[in-house]
């Protein structure tokens, strides 16, 4: 005769292995409920900061939950060092626009939610693109990566702007319903800024005109594209779909952007004793960027428009360089480390080589997208001998990383 299994005497659901019963001496209680009695404590005491430690714990027990913008948060906290106002700006932005998606399914309101696209501003390698990577790869929803310098206008040699929702597709294993929730991260989004502020006489296929094209998709409309990527051509067989419910995020260095700011704040000085700001500096100018400054830059207001949460990204010092090295899931000391232990052999950076890469990083100016190259340059000879070091331990020091000693090795 088969046991019966328990059931909770909150919400009735039978014991399974994804939400296990724990029976007591008088009632059951099941993970979920009991989950929710514990959030509901915290709130009761005053802990309504208090969110979980691993979020992605929470997904992995339930993949259709909805985060809220303090677990959004702490994901990209897991992957992204720093950075923690445009963290702020995306997962806010994330989370309205899926509870927004949500709603329209769901609920009779005919009240309605319009989406909040976003445009992060940064220096090269401060992570506007690992931000989007990781959100999308959080919530499984597709995310398409386009390079708006390979955009032209339609008809002139380049990728249309319509290919960029081809990628998304393509993301979504050409399930078009999936794709129409999905997330489009266009990067160098400064590089298509038109040279002045005036209209040109001659064609700008690849600037101007490109920011108009985007408006539609950006806006949200039924864009016709080639299933497979392409160029359209009559007769040809097309693929409908509907970016309204699509949240783009756009991504630029917007290199200059802070002189055009100080002129607005009053710092047009001319002279030779001009004082050079200091970073700091360049940073608190960049966060009071508004839209005429975005115009003024190049784009035009019909897409600055259609952006509406903008956030900015601060280049990266030296002891965040150092963090990202060490800290997050991904970071590279523990992708090295991993390596060297799959040939038995312990892996060990001591704090002065920490520092020497993170120099060198910085002197390159390409953010954190320069340690692997500096890394793999490093760790080269190092692992071209690897297999010889088998039960041993390498310990990586400044001398090393500067290349005037051999590895120690005990």
């Amino acid at each position: 005769m088969n046991k019966k299994l328990p059931v909770c005497d909150f919400c009735g659901v039978v014991d399974s292995d994804k939400n296990p019963v724990i029976s007591g001496d008088k009632a059951n209680i099941c993970k979920m409920c009991a989950k929710s009695a514990y959030d509901i404590i915290c709130e009761h005491e005053g802990e309504s900061e208090k969110v979980d430690k691993l979020p992605t714990q929470v997904i992995e027990q339930n993949p259709n939950a909805l985060l809220k913008p303090k677990e959004l948060k702490l994901i990209l906290d897991e992957y992204v060092i720093g950075q923690d106002r445009a963290k702020k700006v995306l997962s806010v932005a994330v989370y309205n626009h899926y509870k927004r998606v949500f709603s329209s399914q769901q609920s009779e309101d005919l009240t309605e939610l319009s989406k909040s696209n976003v445009l992060l501003i940064g220096p090269t390698g401060s992570g506007k693109t690992l931000l989007a990577q990781t959100i999308a790869k959080y919530l499984d929803v597709p995310l398409a990566i386009a390079d708006a310098t390979s955009l032209t206008e339609a008809g002139y040699v380049g990728d249309d702007v319509e290919n960029v929702v081809t990628r998304l597709i393509q993301a979504a294993d050409g399930d078009i319903k999936k794709a129409e929730q999905g997330i489009i991260f266009i990067d160098e989004i400064d590089k298509i800024a038109r040279m002045s502020e005036n209209r040109s006489i001659t064609r700008d296929v690849s600037g101007e005109g490109v920011q108009q094209a985007l408006l539609k998709i950006i806006e949200g409309s039924v864009v016709n594209v080639p299933p497979k990527g392409g160029r359209k051509h009559p007769g040809a067989e097309a693929v409908q779909l509907d970016t309204t419910n699509v949240l783009f995020i756009c991504g630029g260095a917007f290199d200059g952007l802070v002189d055009i700011i100080g002129k607005k704040q009053g710092g047009n000085k001319l002279g030779f004793n001009q004082e050079k700001k200091t970073k700091k500096e360049r940073e608190a100018i960049l966060e009071m960027v508004e839209a005429d400054d975005l115009v003024k830059y190049g784009l035009i207001p019909e897409l600055i428009g259609r952006l509406h949460m903008i956030a900015t990204l601060n280049e990266i010092d030296e002891e965040t360089m150092i963090h990202i090295l060490t800290e997050p899931k991904n970071a590279l000391t523990k992708q090295y480390k991993k390596l060297f232990t799959m040939d038995n052999v312990t892996l060990e950076f001591d704090k002065d080589s920490l520092v020497e890469i993170a120099q060198k990083a910085i002197k390159r100016k390409t953010g954190a997208r320069g340690l692997r190259s500096i890394m793999e340059d490093i760790m080269l000879d190092i692992m071209y001998e690897l297999p010889e070091y088998s039960n041993q331990t390498v310990t990586i020091t400044k001398d090393i990383v500067n290349k005037t000693e051999k590895p120690k090795i005990a």
